[in-house]
């Protein structure tokens, strides 16, 4: 299987566990109709940060992984402003769709994921970032925040 089907699957996996709960377990109702429309503009910004943001790993022919020896920090586009603008684009459009859908239930799968980010997965990259790229990332994790 290649890893934008594997990619695929997982995002569609995410979809399904997200609306499925939210369906068959509403915990309550946080925000309704018309004001969870609301929610649709912030789903297309998430999306178009990571669609922006990974056209970039493809435009400097680099890998997401820092495997090989093509590992290419950087630091344009969206990286000028977030050191983790797929995550950040991730966590947009999941709020997005927990807006939309407006139930508490939704708005748990974000806040998770936040989490899991921000205390599990960008610090073990960050820690692979420094081994990799050393100063320069030093300097630019001085320069740009981690999230906004």
């Amino acid at each position: 299987m290649t890893e934008k089907r594997g990619k695929t699957l997982q995002l569609l996996l995410v979809l399904a566990v997200i609306f499925g709960s939210h369906h068959l377990m509403p915990i309550k109702m946080l925000i309704e109709p018309p004001l969870n429309y609301l929610g649709l503009p912030l789903i297309l910004v998430g999306v178009l940060l990571d669609v922006w943001a990974a056209s970039l790993f493809r435009e400097k022919e680099t890998s997401f992984k820092l495997q090989g020896g093509n590992a290419f920090l950087i630091t344009d586009g969206p990286f000028g402003f977030s050191r983790n603008p797929i995550y950040l684009g991730i966590l947009a459009a999941l709020l997005g769709l927990a807006i939309f859908l407006g139930s508490l239930t939704a708005f748990l799968y974000p806040a998770l994921l936040f989490i899991l980010f921000q205390f599990v997965f960008i610090p073990m990259e960050e820690r692979r970032m420094e081994e990799t790229f050393g100063e320069k990332y030093l300097e630019y994790k001085r320069k740009v925040r981690r999230w906004l």
